[in-house]
C-alpha cells in the first residue's frame, strides 16, 4: 500500500476533479533521470540546480583526476532527487498557493482517487445535512443593568 498525499487547487475550483494526488516516496524515474523529471513536473529552478551541480561535480572530479569521486558525487545529488522528489512538487504547489486536504492509503493512483472522491463526498453531505439553528430572541435574558464585578454579575447586590 502507497501513501498519496492529496493537493487540491486553490480556491474558485472544482476541488474534487481537479486535485491531484502525489505519491509519497520513492521515485524511480526521479532517481534515474534527475533533471528531466524535475523539469517534466515543471519545477524548473530544482532542475537547472540540480544539473549545474551534477555538471560541476563532474568537471571537478575530471580536473583533481578523482573521475570516479564526481560520479560519486552525481549519484548522491541523484539519490537526494529519488529521495525527495516528491517532497519538492508538494513543495511547489503549496508555493503556487494549493493546500494539503490530507493523506489516502491505496495500492494504486486509480484506488487512490476512488477514496479521495468517495471521502470528499461523505465531508459534502455531512455538511449539508446539518439544521440551521436559530435562537429564539423572545426566549433571551433580558439585559442586567447595574455594577458587575469581573465576568459575573450578581442581581441585588450593588
Amino acid at each position: 500500500m502507497a501513501i498519496y498525499v492529496v493537493m487540491e487547487p486553490p480556491a474558485g475550483s472544482n476541488k474534487a476533479e481537479e486535485a491531484t494526488l502525489v505519491r509519497d516516496g520513492f521515485t524511480w524515474l526521479g532517481f534515474l533521470f534527475s533533471p528531466i523529471w524535475l523539469a517534466w513536473h515543471r519545477l524548473w529552478i530544482e532542475a537547472l540546480l540540480t544539473f549545474a551541480v551534477m555538471v560541476i561535480l563532474s568537471v571537478l572530479g575530471e580536473k583533481l583526476g578523482l573521475e570516479w569521486a564526481g560520479s560519486a558525487l552525481s549519484l548522491l545529488v541523484s539519490l537526494y532527487v529519488g529521495l525527495e522528489g516528491q517532497g519538492l512538487r508538494i513543495s511547489a504547489l503549496r508555493r503556487r498557493g494549493w493546500r494539503e486536504w490530507g493523506v489516502v492509503e491505496a495500492g494504486n493512483l486509480g484506488g487512490a482517487e476512488a477514496r479521495y472522491v468517495l471521502e470528499v463526498g461523505e465531508q459534502e453531505e455531512e455538511l449539508t445535512s446539518m439544521p440551521r439553528i436559530v435562537p429564539d430572541t423572545s426566549l433571551a435574558r433580558p439585559a442586567q443593568t447595574g455594577m458587575a464585578l469581573g465576568l459575573t454579575h450578581i442581581p441585588g447586590r450593588p
